[in-house]
């Protein structure tokens, strides 16, 4: 925190109260690709994420700045002027969320802040949510607002469906902002009702593998496994009584299958189906204390997602793999949209050291590529993090 605050006074000078804020990365435990088909999704926000130190201004000018990306220096917009700007890049994230609370009939002076994030680029860890809300819970608590956090996820998500132009579901920004320490979320993605379940790993740790290979085929299958899966319903929606894949049970799903004609929107739908039960019984066995059930549910997951859904590729299949190969592993998954990002696998500690320098040797001999690992704890949400004072 000294040093953000050192480099907000450089950049934007002294004057005027400093306040600070966090806002975790997420990843998700197991429910890939439910979201939109009306199902469950299971994330917990994590320990590493975005920080924000902003000042409240006078007029209505907005200065962003980004350890990230310092060769971009100040972006400088006005409050009541925003409009997407393709040279502004990741400020347009920002910028969305200011444009939709003032859109909502709020009040937002402008403002000065500096952003600093430790969730690798391109891991698939959420980054954009993450700035989204640290940006929502700064406006709030500078502008005496008095939102509550879930009016804040649903404008951060509406910032990077209309202002971004990402048609994001609602599981990142839920998870970032409604976030537990030590506890995973049970989100139905239809109708938002949550529960949380307690995540006690005892003697392990959730660690994260990035594949370190870019997602460029990942926005371009999404799309196309949405239409897969729509088109499967339209056919059940033809004899059942049903508005999503995620109203029906694995008996249901197997005894109206053939109505579905396509034999890949099939795989498509099954997965959909059979992914929203899993999740729903992985967050019972997480409650009860299962952690080896929870394990072979999310490895179960990954094989889903590759034999059925089709989204995990080269890259992410031989991480997972090498994952399972290793003594002390109790479950291993890709998370995130697929086609590279990372996995997400559960490891006994003693075996942390040994789990990470052997599935980095077989995931290069079969890639060429070297992956890098996060060992992560599980956070609280979104919120403003202390006053200057308590920084120092």
């Amino acid at each position: 925190m000294k040093s953000l605050y050192a480099q907000f006074r450089k950049v934007f000078g002294d004057s005027g109260e400093i306040r600070s804020f966090f806002s975790p990365g997420r990843v998700n435990l197991i429910g890939e690709h439910t979201d939109y088909n009306g199902g469950h999704v299971f994330p917990c926000s994590l320990s590493i994420g975005t920080y924000a130190v902003a000042r409240k201004r006078e007029d209505s000018i907005i200065r962003f700045y980004s350890m990230n990306f310092e060769e971009k220096g100040v972006m400088t917009v006005n409050a009541d002027k925003l409009v997407y700007e393709a040279e502004h890049d990741w400020a347009n994230y920002p910028k969305g969320v200011v444009s939709i609370v003032k859109q909502s009939g709020y009040d937002v002076s402008g403002f000065d802040v500096l952003y600093y994030g430790n969730i690798p680029n391109g891991a698939g860890l959420s980054s954009s949510a993450s700035i989204e809300l640290a940006t929502a819970v700064l406006l709030n608590e500078l502008n005496d607002i008095h939102l509550e956090m879930v009016e804040m996820v649903k404008m951060s998500q509406r910032a990077e469906n209309e202002f971004v132009g990402v048609n994001c579901g609602i599981m990142d920004q839920f998870a970032i902002g409604m976030g537990k320490e030590a506890a995973a979320v049970l989100l139905d993605c239809n109708t938002l009702q949550y529960s949380y379940s307690p995540v006690v790993l005892k003697n392990a740790a959730l660690v994260i593998a990035n594949t370190n290979k870019r997602r460029g085929l990942a926005d371009s299958k999404y799309n196309e496994r949405r239409s897969e899966c729509e088109r499967a319903l339209s056919q059940l929606q033809e004899h059942l009584q049903i508005e999503s894949l995620g109203d029906l049970t694995v008996e249901a799903f197997e005894a109206n299958k053939h109505y579905i004609t396509n034999s890949i929107d099939q795989k498509r739908a099954k997965h959909a189906v059979y992914e929203n039960v899993r999740t729903i019984e992985a967050a019972k066995r997480l409650n009860a204390g299962e952690i080896d059930v929870f394990g072979q549910l999310m490895n179960e997951s990954h094989v889903s997602l590759r034999d059925d859904y089709e989204v995990t590729g080269l890259e992410l299949d031989a991480l997972v793999e090498a994952a399972w190969a290793e003594e002390g592993v109790i479950g291993s998954r890709m998370t995130g949209a697929g086609f590279g990002g990372c996995t997400i696998t559960i490891v006994e500690n003693q075996f942390l050291h040994s789990f990470q320098t052997n599935v980095a040797k077989t995931y290069k001999e079969k890639t060429g590529l070297t992956p890098e690992f996060y060992v992560v704890e599980i956070g609280a949400g979104a919120r403003e993090i202390n006053q200057l004072s308590e920084a120092l």
